[in-house]
């Protein structure tokens, strides 16, 4: 198990290149099982959850090309192999039960796919994408299997569209209904949808497939059954999480760093709460300019939502940069109700953070009669002590590499494989930017539960040039 070590008190400055998005590419892969054709993808981030998504689309029948230092990866899926998911991919990720809407309009065989996974942040609505394909005419259920859980789902009589009304926004059942609905017959209309850019990617993709999809202005996507595939290339849009993640980290330590391809547009609400406590940016024709521009000011009121509001995987790093901003700030999160675990460590470290499960915001939120820690006060500005760290999940690891980066003297984190998922050669940005990080091995015998997920033989395979 790696372990990584950071010196702090360095100050972040230089130009760095925003990898392709975590949160679109696992969806792209799996999309791409609704056909046959052959599908090339560009700017393909080198993470966990991908090398975990490739391998278990390798399971069902897949044919992958990836040239993991062009960044091009290609798959094609001429037939499915099986449609059971291996136990083994149980928590891994989110992506297992995707497969569902990708696998219904492709095979008359049951489909099976493990519990789903991803960061212990909340609870997983799964109801919801279960509710949705049923509409479609999807029969569905859990069974326990193996002493852990299993969907067992089928559509015999094949899929028909409907009209779905989500009574929440979201991402992974609007994208696994989308999934599904392009190979349901007739129309297909999602109410009170998801419209987060990684949705927005994984429709312009499926109509490069063949797919028929609008959007329309009030969260309304409406999908037509596609008759006719075709082969596709598109390029992965940029990952504002990783944009957002280092910019915050730039200006907590006062430097100043490029992130060539991050992308204004996907990044507004995150620009606006950044203007708010004094951090300064610029955009740029080939991405922005983050830098510190004097001293940062709190009395900041901040709620996480879906897009295009704040996203709720900044808000994290966003509260750690409030740790060194004059003033009381307050946090509302909204989104997921068991997301503020990670600040027990980061008061350990000196910062003053309280809780509450009150809801201190004005938005509507379904943890209002809750016991669930969801808001949050941060009083700054305070110094950062080291400490030795274990990173509980994704985006709280990146909190804490950022707390480290603040502190002084030798900060050691360990559980790095959580970074591994969705942050791409970090250790190796953040020395490129005068970060004082080394990552170490603790022992050649440990193998985590990521590490056995994925290929057994490299899958870097180099494409050639047309």
């Amino acid at each position: 198990m790696d372990l990584l070590k950071i010196r702090g008190g360095k100050v972040l400055q230089g130009h760095i290149k925003a990898a392709g998005a975590k949160n679109a590419m696992t969806k792209l892969l799996v999309a791409s099982l609704l056909s046959d054709k052959k599908c090339t993808f560009y700017n393909v981030p080198n993470i966990g959850d991908v090398e975990i998504t490739v391998n278990l689309c390798k399971e069902i029948g897949s044919e992958v090309k990836w040239d993991k230092k062009a960044k091009i990866l290609e798959i094609v899926t001429p037939e499915l192999k099986t449609s059971y998911i291996p136990q083994r991919y149980s928590g891994s990720n989110r992506i297992p039960i995707l497969m569902i809407g990708a696998l219904l309009g492709r095979t008359d065989e049951d489909i099976i796919v493990p519990t789903i996974g991803g960061d212990l942040i909340g609870v997983r609505p799964v109801d919801l994408h279960i509710h949705a394909l049923q509409k479609l005419g999807a029969r569905i259920e859990y069974r326990e299997m193996k002493k852990e859980g299993a969907y067992f789902a089928q559509a015999h009589q094949g899929l028909k569209g409907a009209i779905i009304s989500l009574n929440y926004p979201s991402v992974g059942a609007t994208e696994n209904t989308i999934l599904a609905a392009v190979r349901a017959k007739g129309t297909t209309v999602i109410k009170n949808a998801a419209i987060e850019p990684e949705i927005i990617d994984l429709i312009l993709f499926l109509q490069k497939l063949g797919a028929n999809i609008m959007v329309d202005a009030d969260r309304t996507i409406c999908i037509q059954q596609a008759t006719q595939f075709y082969e596709a290339e598109h390029t992965v849009l940029t990952d504002r999480n990783e944009v957002a993640s280092y910019a915050m980290a730039a200006i907590s330590t006062k430097g100043r760093i490029f992130i060539e391809g991050a992308e204004h547009l996907n990044m507004i609400a995150f620009l606006n709460k950044l203007r708010e406590i004094g951090g300064g940016f610029q955009v740029r024709q080939n991405g922005i300019e983050f830098f510190y521009d004097g001293g940062l000011r709190g009395g900041l009121h901040l709620e996480t939502d879906v897009h295009p509001g704040f996203m709720t995987d900044w808000q994290q790093p966003f509260v750690v940069l409030l740790t060194q901003a004059s003033g009381v700030s307050v946090i509302h999160e909204t989104v997921y109700e068991n997301r503020f675990g990670y600040t027990h460590m980061l008061k350990e470290m000196g910062a003053d953070i309280e809780l509450f499960s009150q809801c201190l915001g004005g938005k509507s939120c379904r943890f209002a009669s809750s016991s669930h820690h969801h808001s949050l006060v941060v009083k700054g500005p305070t110094p950062l002590k080291a400490k030795d760290i274990s990173i509980p999940d994704l985006r709280a690891g990146f909190a804490y590499v950022m707390a480290a980066l603040l502190a002084p003297e030798t900060t050691t984190i360990s559980n790095v494989d959580f970074l591994d998922r969705g942050y791409e050669e970090l250790p190796e940005k953040f020395a490129s930017l005068g970060a004082d990080i080394i990552r170490a091995s603790s022992s050649k015998k440990a193998k985590t539960a990521l590490q056995s997920l994925l290929p057994k033989t490299p899958v870097d395979i180099a494409i050639p040039s047309a």
